[in-house]
């Protein structure tokens, strides 16, 4: 796993151990930001179950003005500040260790919109993805109106959850993941 472009280009990433953690694979990752494109130059991005933090990493490696990084578990998030460290970030991200469904809520009281939110939950427990976006929807507020919800599950979990507030504009397939893009509903947006 590295850094695919940008000023951190070819640097190594590591994974925490264990098997709590399905890091993105660089294949997945670099079709991610085809998507993106430029657009993450100047954005901000919420990267969710960040794991080893190598989405939010390129983000930063390629323009992005700020990233959060969100993970429960310890290993995660000291892999993420070595990560960050090694690759010569000193600022420009906020890294914390905490209940994603708690850390969501913090953030609509700090009033912090993104552009991008990235999320990879454990695909150990298929039981949490309904329920994330479920919870995403209720906290759409949290992305700008041109803003995008990208969620990471296995390919062949359906995802069945009735949305207000997002709607599903593409997903891709890799191997066996899909990558599902929302965006706000337009509804939504015109208030």
């Amino acid at each position: 796993m590295r850094v695919i472009s940008g000023t951190a280009r070819g640097k190594r990433l590591k994974a925490p151990r264990g098997t709590d953690t399905r890091p993105i694979t660089d294949m997945i990752k670099e079709a991610l930001f085809n998507v993106i494109g430029d657009n993450i130059v100047g954005a901000s991005l919420l990267d969710l179950f960040a794991g080893s933090g190598s989405v939010g990493i390129e983000a930063l490696s390629r323009g992005a003005q700020m990233v959060i990084f969100i993970d429960n578990h310890i290993k995660s998030v000291n892999t993420i500040r070595e990560n960050l460290s090694n690759c010569g970030f000193k600022e420009d991200y906020e890294l914390y260790r905490n209940d994603v469904f708690r850390a969501l809520e913090i953030l609509r009281q700090r009033q912090i919109k993104f552009d991008y939110i990235y999320a990879d939950p454990p695909f150990t427990v298929p039981g949490i993805f309904s329920p994330f976006l479920a919870a995403m929807d209720d906290y759409s507020s949290l992305l700008t109106n041109e803003g995008n919800l990208i969620l990471r599950s296995p390919r062949k979990m359906g995802l069945t959850v009735e949305l207000n507030q997002l709607e599903e504009y593409r997903s891709d397939n890799y191997g066996e993941s899909t990558l599902h893009y929302y965006c706000l509903n337009k509804e939504v947006i015109r208030g």
